[in-house]
């Protein structure tokens, strides 16, 4: 009885979500808002190819930490550390295309446009750049005014598909967006000392990690020597390529899963879709219908857009996305 009860809060919670969000949510308050985020994110990827897979990194870590409220955005002040100082967030970046979206917002329409809207927008729209498929988003998020060093709990890339998969329940996504969100890692760079252990020393082993085709093994092992793994300071670790199959880093396109079933994938986790049997079916299918795998991405992504969202008159709009309103401490 108390499992269904808690089922049915969780449905009902999950209905009110979606009706508080709507697509245009700012069509009449601040028409442009939505024009404003894709030129801006178009000039910035005009200099920079790979602003979409940081924006898509940087969404993902905030919506996984308290939903998407734009706390990842946050500066540390005197008095707490937030949650950009938290280990596996030192290597996030693209804040300054959010700064730059903010300003234009600001001069724009002041004080109306929230920062995690903002976030999710650009995120849209560096998704279609990159070649991905457009996609209406409802927006109408609010800005969270909490973020603490110690809530950042992610999913690891050493994690096993199960460990992954109970992360992602934890915000009601599941195994079926796990593995479409993963196809994300067809775009951007992965710092060596995220999968190392699986060069040199796969689970203790003093060798690599059987499932990394040679050929690739042997490419990844003169890109990132043995020493990486004692670098204290990962933002001086060196960087390759995410995907290892397509001849450009920065297409968003279904060759991630070319990858997994070639034994081409960088992170253990990724490398293992191949071997569970949903997973594996679905890596397959996504290999082989490019389309398929485009709609289901964004449908996804409107799903963790959802995560934990603050509307009507929870949390705020904050004037700077990197600190809450009221804080006079410089940014």
């Amino acid at each position: 009885m108390a499992a269904a009860i808690s089922i049915a809060l969780l449905l009902a919670n999950l209905l009110a979500t979606s009706l508080s969000l709507e697509i245009h949510f700012y069509r009449n308050s601040c028409p442009r808002a939505e024009l404003i985020v894709s030129q801006v994110v178009r000039r910035h990827f005009q200099r920079d190819l790979s602003v979409p897979a940081g924006l898509l990194r940087l969404y993902f870590h905030d919506c996984f930490v308290r939903g998407c409220d734009a706390s990842v955005l946050l500066d540390s002040t005197d008095d707490n550390i937030a949650e950009k100082e938290a280990p596996p967030n030192l290597t996030l970046r693209t804040f300054d295309v959010i700064d730059d979206i903010k300003a234009e917002l600001e001069k724009e329409c002041r004080g109306l446009v929230s920062c995690a809207d903002i976030l999710a927008l650009a995120t849209r729209d560096g998704v279609a750049l990159s070649g991905g498929a457009a996609y209406a988003l409802p927006t109408g998020r609010r800005d969270g005014i909490i973020s603490r060093m110690e809530d950042v709990r992610l999913p690891s890339p050493t994690f096993s598909v199960q460990e992954a998969v109970d992360a992602f329940k934890s915000i009601n996504l599941d195994l079926w967006d796990l593995t479409t969100l993963l196809g994300a890692h067809s775009v951007g760079f992965c710092h060596c000392g995220f999968f190392i252990d699986r060069l040199y020393n796969y689970r203790g082993t003093a060798s690599a990690d059987p499932q990394i085709e040679p050929s690739l093994l042997e490419t990844l092992k003169q890109k990132c020597p043995p020493h990486v793994a004692e670098l204290a300071n990962i933002t001086k670790d060196p960087t390759v390529s995410m995907n290892q199959v397509a001849s450009t880093p920065y297409t968003l396109d279904n060759s991630f899963y070319l990858g997994v079933l070639n034994k081409k994938a960088i992170l253990k986790l990724d490398q293992d879709l191949a071997f569970t049997d949903l997973t594996s079916r679905l890596s397959a299918r996504y290999a082989n219908d490019p389309n398929f795998f485009s709609s289901q991405f964004s449908e996804s992504l409107i799903k963790l857009g959802n995560v934990g969202v603050l509307t009507g008159q929870q949390g705020e709009i904050r004037l700077s996305c990197r600190k809450v309103n009221g804080d006079t401490s410089t940014s």
